[in-house]
C-alpha cells in the first residue's frame, strides 16, 4: 500500500500558501492512489520539542536498559523515524523565516536525522538510508529567490536538499512560492505560478 507523508511548518495553519499548494498535490496523489494512506504531520513548537541532552543520551543506550523516561523520550524521535520509513512519498510544506526554515522542521530533522538507523559512516563518506523515497516540497517566502535558488541569502532550498539527500531522500524536487510580501498581485501571480508547477508533477499530469 502506498503512503504519502505530508508534513507542514507554518505558523499561518490552514492560511499557509505552502500548505495550499502542498495540499494540491495530496489531493491528485489521492486520486492516483485511491487506496493509498496520507498521513499528516503539522509541525508546532508544542509538538515537536528541540533535540536535548535527555533525549540524545536515551537514543544512546541499548532499548532494554533504558529507563522509564528515556524509553518516551526515544519512543517519540522513533515515532518521527518510523513515519518517514514507511512513506513512499514525502511532501514538505515549508514557509521561509528569515531566509532559512522554521526552527518546528530543523527539530523535526534533527530527530529524523539518526546514526545506524537513518544514515551510517561508511569508508567512503556517510551513506543516507531512506532510500527509494520521492520528496515534493513547497518553499514559499515574500520576496524572489528562484526557484531552487542557492543564492547567499537563501538557507532553504540548499539545506532541505542536503539533509534530505543525507538521510538518502535524493528525488527532491522543490516548488517555490514567491513574492507574497511585494504586493496583492505579485503574490497572486507567485501563488498562481506554484499551483501550476505542482499541477505539472501530479501523478495524473506525469502519466499522462
Amino acid at each position: 500500500m502506498s503512503t504519502l507523508l505530508f508534513v507542514t511548518a507554518s505558523l499561518m495553519g490552514e492560511n499557509s500558501k505552502s500548505r495550499e499548494v502542498g495540499a494540491d498535490y495530496v489531493d491528485s496523489w489521492r486520486t492516483a492512489h485511491p487506496a493509498g494512506v496520507v498521513v499528516e504531520r503539522n509541525l508546532t513548537p508544542a509538538n515537536v520539542p528541540h533535540l536535548d541532552m535527555s533525549t540524545l543520551g536515551a537514543l544512546g543506550v541499548a532499548a532494554d536498559k533504558r529507563t522509564a523516561d528515556q524509553a518516551k523520550a526515544a519512543a517519540f524521535a522513533d515515532g518521527i523515524i518510523e513515519q518517514v520509513e514507511a512513506a513512499d512519498t514525502l511532501v514538505l510544506a515549508v514557509p521561509m523565516y528569515n531566509f532559512a526554515i522554521p526552527s518546528t522542521l530543523k527539530s523535526w530533522f534533527d530527530h529524523l536525522a539518526r546514526a545506524g538507523r537513518t544514515f551510517r559512516y561508511t569508508a567512503q563518506g556517510p551513506e543516507g538510508l531512506l532510500k527509494n523515497k520521492k520528496a515534493i516540497v513547497v518553499v514559499s517566502r515574500g520576496g524572489y529567490f528562484g526557484a531552487d535558488a542557492a543564492g547567499v541569502s537563501n538557507f532553504q532550498d540548499p539545506y532541505i536538499s542536503h539533509i534530505l539527500g543525507f538521510v538518502g531522500i535524493t528525488d527532491v524536487t522543490i516548488v517555490a512560492v514567491e513574492g507574497q510580501a511585494i504586493g496583492p498581485e505579485a503574490a497572486a501571480k507567485g501563488l498562481a505560478e506554484a499551483h501550476s508547477a505542482i499541477r505539472a508533477l501530479s501523478p495524473q499530469a506525469i502519466a499522462a
